[in-house]
Formats: C-alpha cells, sequence, structure tokens
C-alpha cells in the first residue's frame, strides 16, 4: 500500500461512547442502554441544530445537555450518577483495535489523524487516556470554526493542514452520516460499520465498508 493519510472520526470509530454506561451499568440499572443511546442521539442533534441555525456551543456542553435530556427521559437511572457518568465520557476507553491498527498504519509509513466534533480539551483527554498520541500526526477539533460535522469546511481542516487534495485522506469513520460528508467533500471514505446496520445515503457510498478497524490494515485502499 503506498503511503497515505488515514483520518479518523474520534467517538464511535476510536472511542466507545457506550463504554460509559458499561463501566456504571450496575449503578444505571436495566435502562442504562436506553440511555446511552438517548445521550448519543441528542448529543448529535444538537450539533446539527446548532450549525443549521447559525449557532454554536462546544461539544462537551452539548454532551452535559444531552446527559441532562437522558436522564430526564430515564427516570429510573439515578441522577447522582451525572458526574460519573460526565467524567467516563471525558476519558472514553479506546476500542481494542484501534491502539493496534494506528500503531500499524504508522509502521507502515502512513500520516495519521483525528478530525472531531470534540472540543480539544475532550479529545486530548481521550488520546490520553487511551494512549494512541504517540501515533497520530494530528488532532483536529471543529472549535476553531464553531461549526460542526458533515459542513465540508470542518473536513477542509484536513487538506489545509497537510496541504494536500481531499482524493489523498482515507476517512474513516463508524458514523454512516459523517461518511456521506466525506465522500462529498471529495475524501476517500471507509465505512466502520460494527453493528450491521442498514445502509443509507446511496447517492454517498462508502469506498469500503469494514466490520472493525484491524481490517484497514489488511486492506489496499
Amino acid at each position: 500500500m503506498p503511503s497515505r493519510i488515514f483520518v479518523f472520526d474520534a467517538y464511535g470509530t476510536l472511542f466507545d461512547v457506550h463504554a460509559v454506561i458499561a463501566r456504571h451499568s450496575s449503578a444505571a440499572g436495566p435502562d442504562g442502554p436506553r440511555l446511552s443511546e438517548i445521550w448519543r442521539t441528542k448529543q448529535l442533534e444538537y450539533s446539527w441544530t446548532l450549525t443549521l441555525s447559525g449557532h454554536y456551543a462546544d461539544f462537551w456542553t452539548l454532551t452535559q445537555r444531552a446527559l441532562d435530556f437522558a436522564l430526564a427521559r430515564c427516570p429510573s437511572v439515578d441522577k447522582a450518577l451525572r458526574p460519573k457518568l460526565l467524567d467516563a465520557y471525558f476519558k472514553l476507553d479506546a476500542f481494542p483495535d484501534a491502539r493496534e491498527m494506528l500503531g500499524t498504519l504508522k509502521a507502515a509509513g502512513h500520516k495519521t489523524a483525528i478530525l472531531s466534533n470534540g472540543s480539544p480539551a475532550m479529545l486530548k483527554a481521550a488520546v490520553d487516556a487511551a494512549a494512541i498520541g504517540g501515533n497520530l500526526d494530528a488532532v483536529l477539533s471543529v472549535d476553531p470554526l464553531r461549526i460542526y460535522k458533515p459542513r465540508p469546511e470542518v473536513y477542509a481542516l484536513v487538506t489545509e493542514t497537510f496541504q494536500i487534495a481531499p482524493a489523498s485522506a482515507t476517512f474513516v469513520s463508524s458514523n454512516r452520516w459523517d461518511v456521506m460528508g466525506a465522500a462529498a467533500f471529495g475524501f476517500r471514505p471507509v465505512w466502520v460499520n460494527r453493528a450491521g446496520t442498514p445502509d443509507e445515503y446511496a447517492d454517498f457510498p462508502p469506498l469500503h465498508v469494514i466490520n472493525d478497524l484491524a481490517a484497514l490494515s489488511r486492506m489496499d485502499i
């Protein structure tokens, strides 16, 4: 495989957004998984609606607001868990295949980066907790732009940082809407479909669909 730039979404792709509830499953109770799904859904919804309306609040603020909504929707989950859940989200677990895959790509001479909705502080905490910083050439946040993916200006952070054309970057995300945005921008998009969910956005297909990150190092991209 020739030397390339691999750019990764952070939340849901490198970092497991549902690991928070897994860590506190006993305390959260049977509604824990439902709370986690609502939390993630509202977190993304807030990023889209604010961007569409021309407003901005950083991703950590949206994460807190989304958790408050999820707790209100799941009253069986003790609200006293809130600070513990937020602390766990700030230092999310990486997927087991993330660290090894990044190391393999770097050893092969490729450049690697994160492009994320996350605030700089959130991303630093997650990267440090996962001990993957040594295998990243850049960690790019939307925060300086004050807009969220899938706006094309966000994906342009990669081309501006590395001084490349969009087609020179392979963009990897577990979020199909993010893959759509990357494809529309001109990246070479790869969809990590861990859950085996149905495809959508037929007009903006991924270049490849994989089940886990380890598959990247085995592919001719």
